[in-house]
């Protein structure tokens, strides 16, 4: 049985956002005792897959010829996320009274993708999945050129929708391992992303630090929502008074704060600095909890030291980008502040 689906998307690098429509597919296997599905489809980036950075269309009930149309969108993309970064399409059946069950997914690299153009993607999704590693696997090629290994293929031609309910019903076991897995030893739980604006204001010999907006936050509360603020410290902070807090901003994943804070520093001094940057999700009468953070320096990596170094060459210049929150700081940003 040939599955597909089809889908369509744009890279906007100005805005640092990747639009994914997902349009439909045909003939979807059977998942249900009545010969049916109740699919939806799951968009993860691949490494650092977690339920902050994952979006979801839709259930459809009833159907192997799902139409969706909906529009997902993902916010703060950087320059790393694009050379590195696979976009993971999955099919899944929704059950209500078990777990949900993979059907079949399809992974596209964003280097493969051009800036400000669409591209339309009608192709098969593949019957396999992904798993860690203690389990037979196999090594290929996938649509692109690119290596797939350690697959798992799902055993053709199945008696029924139940035995296949039963063959599939480990698989979710395995995805919490798996993605795990696939963020590779050292890597950190992302749990969103944060727009800054750095400026170093020469007339007024300080730096300025705005804290724009969040995205894709990871859900600290029952209701799957966070209530999240900003804090920022420059360390390292001997008296300790560097401290700066955003207001809290309610029930929402994707805040905006639009808040500015200033450093009062010659630019010679805050070479030697580093900028920690947290968000909490604010809770009443117990501790706030910590979403995740982010520190810019010379000493960071990547996009956290490119962004320091840029506002440091360049004073009077407001300079916005995008980075992304762990579930740890660095450990050159020294111990997580309490909050």
């Amino acid at each position: 049985m040939e599955l597909r689906w089809t889908a369509m998307t744009r890279m906007i690098p100005a805005s640092c956002t990747l639009h994914c429509s997902i349009l439909r597919a045909k003939g979807l296997k059977p998942m249900d005792f009545n010969g049916l599905a109740d699919p939806y489809v799951k968009l993860h980036l691949l490494p650092g897959a977690c339920k902050a950075n994952k979006l979801k269309t839709k259930t459809q009930r009833n159907t192997l010829n799902p139409v969706w149309n909906e529009d997902l969108t993902y916010s703060g993309i950087t320059d790393d996320d694009i050379t590195h970064k696979v976009l993971r399409i999955s099919v899944c059946d929704e059950d209500k009274l078990s777990h949900n069950e993979f059907i079949g997914e399809i992974r596209v690299p964003l280097r493969r993708l051009k800036p400000s153009q669409k591209k339309h993607f009608n192709i098969c999704l593949e019957r396999q999945v992904p798993v860690c590693a203690g389990l037979r696997g196999t090594t290929g090629r996938g649509p692109w050129g690119d290596q797939v290994s350690r697959t798992f293929s799902l055993p053709p031609q199945l008696a029924s929708p139940s035995s296949m309910s039963v063959a599939l019903r480990g698989i979710s076991c395995y995805l919490k391992e798996l993605e795990q897995v696939e963020q590779g030893p050292g890597l950190l739980e992302e749990r969103g992303r944060i727009l800054l604006s750095l400026s170093y204001s020469s007339r007024r010999r300080g730096l300025l630090v705005g804290i724009v907006r969040c995205a894709h936050l990871a859900a600290m509360d029952v209701n799957g929502y966070s209530d999240p603020y900003v804090k920022t410290y420059l360390r390292p902070d001997v008296d300790k008074k560097s401290k700066h807090k955003t207001c809290v901003k309610k029930k929402t994943l994707n805040p905006e704060f639009n808040e500015e804070f200033f450093y009062e520093m010659e630019l010679s001094t805050l070479a030697s600095k580093t900028l920690e940057v947290t968000v909490w999700d604010y809770d009443i009468g117990k501790s706030n909890d910590f979403i995740g953070g982010v520190a810019l320096g010379l000493g960071a990596r990547r996009e956290a030291r490119k962004h320091w170094s840029d506002c440091l060459q360049q004073p009077d210049a407001a300079l916005e980008r995008w980075h992304t929150l762990t579930s740890q700081l660095p450990p050159a940003a020294g111990a997580l502040p309490s909050a």
